[in-house]
């Protein structure tokens, strides 16, 4: 099981991780990255790397 963080300072918005993840990210009232669970199941787990990699800010990070 993998853990998700989200540096919320580094985070300006652009939507790409709950746009290809919605399972995993949301997001809140001004468009900015919400994890929707810390812990990222096996199954949701590709979807947490997807938004992971397509942050251009690299604003999350996905450990093990």
């Amino acid at each position: 099981m993998s853990r998700i963080v989200v540096d919320a300072d580094r985070c300006v918005g652009h939507g790409r991780c709950y746009t290809l993840a919605p399972d995993v990210f949301d997001a809140d009232d001004v468009g900015h990255c919400v994890v929707l669970t810390e812990e990222v199941s096996d199954e949701s787990e590709l979807q947490a790397k997807i938004g992971e990699q397509n942050c251009p800010e690299q604003a999350i990070s996905l450990t093990h």
